[in-house]
């Protein structure tokens, strides 16, 4: 790519935004990318070959999408700002291979976009520079939704992204952690320092990538109990597991019906949820779960 005419520099942009009186809504988490190289090295860890199609959500002025677009086959954009349509028509309109779709991603069909727009059994990444405010509901929307992609690979807030990959006994680790390593294999693969936005957020950022995995990394009899007992399980950080669970089950589980589930699978009810791994947290859903659904004789 020629430097020079790449969107992503301090000088392209305020040019761009000038041009279009565009003005930052901070109800939107806009901030976008003024150097060229994290993006490059975006899409390098990302893994974007010729072959394969991307989803991209928030392109704003186009700067990480002109990357996508010259590695990948296809790269579907979703954008909620209409102001910034005729900017990305203006900035991107060389490419014969981007489509901007103006809608809230939350409300996307996204297996009917995948249909549309992607061959069948083509590769499929996402890509994206996500919105602080937001980034937890996208991200467990395009897991739950059972999409299928390869990976995901997207600049969120730091702590987020610590929380998502995080390790049991650690204090960031929570069902946050649970629920994206229940779909997907995590890793940090970027930092990015404040200084390359614009405008400039509070906040350090890191690259995450999640890998998706075949099946989930645990079997559970029902995943809603499943997510539902984990919330439970630290719904006080500093409750053991026998307090939030009386806490939760208080109308339809005594304490030492509570206790002597716990037994059965060997968990020690003075454990606090940061210490109970993926399997024990499964292994202690489905045992609840059976017990609260045994057949009344």
């Amino acid at each position: 790519m020629d430097r020079e005419k790449a969107i992503a520099t301090p000088i392209k942009t305020k040019e761009i935004l000038q041009k279009y009186g565009f003005s930052f809504k901070k109800s939107l988490g806009q901030n976008f990318i003024i150097d060229a190289n994290i993006l490059k090295n975006i899409v390098n860890k990302a893994g974007v070959e010729a072959s394969n199609g991307v989803i991209e959500i928030g392109p704003g002025i186009g700067a990480l999408t002109e990357h996508l677009a010259q590695h990948a086959e296809k790269v579907v954009a979703f954008e909620i700002d209409q102001r910034l349509l005729p900017v990305l028509g203006d900035t991107l309109g060389s490419y014969q291979n981007i489509e901007i779709i103006h809608q809230d991603i939350l409300k996307a069909n996204l297996p009917e976009v995948i249909e549309k727009y992607f061959a069948n059994g083509q590769p499929i990444k996402v890509v994206a520079n996500l919105p602080y405010y937001i980034t937890t509901p996208i991200l467990m929307k395009l897991l739950m939704d059972r999409i299928p992609v390869e990976n995901i690979t997207v600049m969120i807030q730091k702590e987020v992204a610590e929380r998502m990959a995080a390790k049991p006994n650690t204090k960031e680790y929570g069902s946050l952690s649970i629920a994206v390593q229940y779909y997907t294999e995590p890793s940090i693969v970027m930092s990015v320092p404040k200084t390359v936005f614009m405008p400039q957020p509070n906040v350090d950022s890191s690259v995450l990538q999640l890998k998706m995995r075949e099946n989930p990394q645990v079997f559970v009899e029902n995943e809603e109990f499943f997510f539902e007992l984990v919330q439970a399980c630290f719904g006080q950080r500093r409750k053991t597991l026998n307090n939030n669970l009386s806490r939760h089950f208080k109308e339809k589980l005594t304490k030492e019906q509570i206790t002597s589930t716990l037994d059965k699978i060997n968990i020690e009810g003075m454990r606090r949820g940061e210490s109970l791994s993926i399997e024990e947290f499964a292994s202690m859903a489905n045992e609840f779960y059976q017990g609260l659904n045994k057949p009344c004789i």
